[in-house]
């Protein structure tokens, strides 16, 4: 398994997590092999957006003795009401909820108390106001260690980080979703209108978002990779397409931000199957093949960083300086020093082992690029903007 920084949380998580609605209606034995098959594979992430007093009790027993071998993601705002989820931006309720699963756990602290499910600027408003005091609080008594928000809208979540309190963002990441633009009802990403013309590149709003989020330390793990299923099947996908759990998996560790893709299972086999994915070949991650294939879909121009534009003859790894050039440049364009770049991007610039200036010219990788990026022009970029 690989492991990857959370943000600038100081926590280092598996690339793939593991989220736990197939947990629900579990008995206690299946739980326990779950968390063990689990903990065999590497994974150490694991998120609860589920309240279900019953799946919090047995995870609970599974977890008992092992507990500090994982890093617990448990939702705030997520309550348990006449025997069914329901979501709140009450403080008593929430307070009342977290503590309950606390209790249930059997542990005196989560290390990421996630904000459950905000999707308007109005409620995200609700919660500056009312949950992110409560949140604040859990922090500075060491019950929480980090704040996070779950949110399916860019809007959202790019003000969330200009508020400043959210250091982990659980967001929906799939190669359809980023194509549509910002908006308050989730449904409308999968609505057939929303596909019914031909759609290029990535919603601008979505890049910038991951982009905002690499730049500011805010870790994101990711939800709705496969988009519940529908992208494995090219009858229920939008693009109209099979897409492989390989390649939804690699299309969403390869955004900016991106720390871990929370991988929801309901048997052990398929936390395998998961896990699995640390072990497949280049080619079973190949998602930029797929893409480039989809029929009403193009990404023409926009570097997706699928490393299909290597080998490069100098050894320059592409996709990371086109990646590092597009966080200068969008960062460089909200600044009024003309010769700005964010530090920590030049310094993680500085330290790749090949750089922009060693570029030949020779062509070779726009040759082998799907989506037809200028990848000469972006080196003689690079080279202006960081000097070598």
């Amino acid at each position: 398994m690989n492991y990857r920084k959370l943000g600038e949380t100081g926590l280092m998580v598996s690339e793939i997590g593991a989220g736990v609605e197939g947990f629900i209606g579990k008995t206690a034995a299946q739980v326990q092999e779950m968390i063990t098959v689990i903990e065999q594979t590497g994974i150490n992430f694991i998120d609860f957006y589920s309240p279900d007093p019953t799946m919090l009790k047995n995870v609970g027993l599974a977890l008992k003795g092992r507990r500090d071998k994982f890093i617990l993601q448990q939702h705030l705002c997520s309550v348990w009401k006449n025997g069914q989820y329901l979501r709140t931006r009450n403080t008593e309720e929430t307070r009342n909820a977290f503590e309950e699963r606390l209790r249930l756990i059997g542990t005196d602290h989560f290390e990421i108390g996630m904000i459950h499910y905000c999707d308007s600027l109005s409620d995200w408003q609700t919660i500056v106001k009312d949950i992110l005091p409560l949140a604040h609080q859990l922090k500075d008594s060491g019950r929480i260690e980090h704040i996070g928000l779950s949110s399916h809208n860019p809007e959202v979540a790019l003000a969330a980080l200009e508020e400043g309190s959210i250091e982990v963002l659980m967001f929906s990441v799939n190669p359809c979703y980023d194509l549509q633009p910002a908006g308050e009802n989730v449904e409308d990403l999968w609505a057939d209108e929303a596909y019914a013309t031909k759609l290029t590149n990535m919603d601008p709003q979505r890049q910038k978002l991951y982009e905002e989020c690499e730049r500011h330390g805010v870790g994101i793990d990711v939800m709705k990779a496969f988009g519940g299923g529908d992208l494995l099947h090219a009858d229920l996908s939008p693009a109209k397409i099979e897409l492989t759990p390989y390649e939804c998996i690699a299309y969403a560790l390869s955004r900016p931000g991106v720390a871990s893709v929370m991988a929801g299972a309901r048997t052990a086999d398929e936390f395998r199957d998961d896990a699995a994915y640390e072990e497949a070949s280049p080619q079973q991650k190949d998602y930029a093949t797929a893409l480039a294939r989809m029929p009403l879909i193009s990404w023409k121009g926009n570097c997706m960083y699928c490393g299909h534009c290597a080998p490069c003859p100098k050894e320059i790894d592409i996709a990371e300086v086109t990646r590092f050039l597009n966080l200068a440049k969008a960062k460089k364009a909200l600044s009024d020093e003309e010769n700005f770049i964010p530090e920590t991007v030049r310094e993680h610039y500085k330290v790749l082992k090949h750089h922009a200036s060693e570029c030949i010219q020779c062509g070779a990788c726009e040759k082998r690029c799907p989506f037809e990026v200028p990848v000469r022009e972006n080196m003689k970029q690079a080279v202006k903007l960081f000097g070598y």
